[in-house]
């Protein structure tokens, strides 16, 4: 197989496992980041047990690193997509690595609304639900955008190392040819690959944001 052969394969699975898991990834963090905020002290629903227990939750899954998470969830991973290695497995460790990561970014953003904004929203009648997603998050969107533009390039980080145990994609090139096989070549394809995966994602999230801000 000639190099641009393997290469634009291997883009692809990466594309595929980055796009797929931050999507995923993003959703559980938007989810976990409102019950975050909302239990909060200062939150609308207040729950000190609610937010210590999810807040615990995330920080341990945070603190493992990503190849020992990968294959701690193994079991988990075969009874969602009924196998370990390949692109679509290593879906399942990258969705959960990086969810916490989205949460934390997702949350703060949210914190950082000006409490008035909120606080004009209340007097004005407005649901728990309303303030959240027509105050909260319109307001917090540009932050948010920023957050997930980290996510997707940690996330790319991650893709790479999801290669070293069968994952697929860029990783999997790099150890394959770059490390067993001695192809310096291909390797330093990967790694310049991968710089401009990440300037790309980096580009666009930029651009968003300051239409955003605007």
């Amino acid at each position: 197989m000639e190099i641009s052969q393997v290469l634009l394969k291997a883009l692809g699975e990466t594309l595929y496992m980055v796009l797929i898991s931050t999507f995923l990834a993003v959703i559980i963090g938007f989810i976990f980041a409102i019950i975050l905020v909302l239990t909060n002290e200062e939150g609308l629903k207040p729950s000190k047990f609610i937010n210590s227990v999810l807040g615990t939750i995330i920080n341990t899954l945070r603190s493992f690193p990503f190849v020992i998470l990968m294959i701690a969830i193994f079991p988990l991973t075969k009874i969602i997509v009924g196998k370990t290695i390949g692109t679509t497995a290593a879906i399942v460790p990258l969705t959960i690595g990086a969810a916490p990561f989205a949460t934390r970014v997702i949350e703060s953003a949210l914190v950082e609304v000006d409490k008035g904004v909120i606080e004009a929203a209340k007097s004005f009648g407005a649901s728990d639900m309303q303030i959240i997603f027509k105050v909260m998050v319109k307001e917090a969107l540009p932050a948010i955008v920023s957050g997930i533009t980290l996510t997707v390039i940690s996330v790319v980080g991650y893709s790479a190392m999801a290669g070293a145990i069968g994952g697929g994609g860029l990783g999997d090139v790099a150890i394959k040819y770059g490390y067993y096989r001695f192809k310096v070549d291909l390797m330093v394809y990967t790694i310049l690959i991968l710089i401009v995966l990440v300037q790309a994602f980096q580009g666009i999230g930029n651009v968003l944001y300051k239409k955003l801000i605007k």
